[in-house]
């Protein structure tokens, strides 16, 4: 079986990431579901993999798609509407439409395979208020991979727990973690451990990998090839 070894980096701190084995025939999907198992993310929030040479966004953002199918069902009025918009508005118009061109698909629909081997790197967002950037990286191409399913092989770092708010918030949360005299420790304790927050753990997080599954959303069936 034909597969891919990508480096899983956190762009913000370079300190954590992960290198993974993965089938090269699974979708942008099955990519955030290795993402988020690899870094114990819950999958709380919207992600997208920027796909700017293709003038591309894969995403689970509903909204975002739902404008850019009105935008291709109305194009020429919208495009016709700018026209006669007045200078001081017009710039902001122009951004708003360079937006909805931007072509929306749903990461069910799509496969890494094509993309991964152009650009080589994938940069993908998770959670637009802690601002999770992160780079996937094509290190070698493995044609004869023998199992069925990814297989972390290295890594670094305990990554951040859900709505820790950012590196920012990351950094003080760590101190009051680690700090027993620290007023708020039992509380920051307590939240993280409802977080599922825990310590970099290669065995557990391949044991996960296993049997990773996606459920798709009712929307995502519809429009799973789109």
């Amino acid at each position: 079986m034909k597969a891919y070894q990508i480096k899983i980096e956190m762009v913000d701190s370079p300190s954590i990431w992960r290198r993974v084995v993965m089938p090269s025939d699974a979708t942008f999907r099955r990519l955030h579901d290795v993402i988020q198992t690899v870094f114990n993310f819950r999958d709380y929030h919207l992600f997208d993999f920027d796909l700017s040479k293709d003038n591309m966004k894969v995403t689970n953002n509903e909204e975002a798609y739902l404008e850019h199918q009105h935008y291709k069902k109305n194009r020429k009025e919208l495009e016709d509407q700018l026209k006669d918009i007045p200078p001081e508005f017009a710039k902001f118009e122009k951004r708003h439409l360079e937006r909805l061109r931007t072509i929306i698909r749903y990461p069910t629909g799509i496969k890494i395979d094509k993309y991964i081997e152009e650009y080589n790197e994938l940069h993908y967002t998770y959670d637009y208020g802690d601002d999770w950037r992160i780079v996937i990286t094509l290190e070698k191409i493995i044609e004869d991979y023998y199992y069925g399913y990814p297989t972390l092989m290295d890594g670094e770092g305990t990554a951040p727990p859900e709505d820790v708010g950012g590196f920012d918030g990351y950094r003080e949360f760590l101190k009051v973690f680690h700090n027993p005299k620290h007023p708020e420790h039992k509380e920051v304790r307590e939240w993280a451990e409802e977080q599922y927050y825990r310590d970099y753990d290669p065995e557990f997080i391949n044991y996960i990998l296993k049997s990773v599954k996606y459920k798709k959303t009712e929307w995502e069936k519809i429009n799973a090839d789109k």
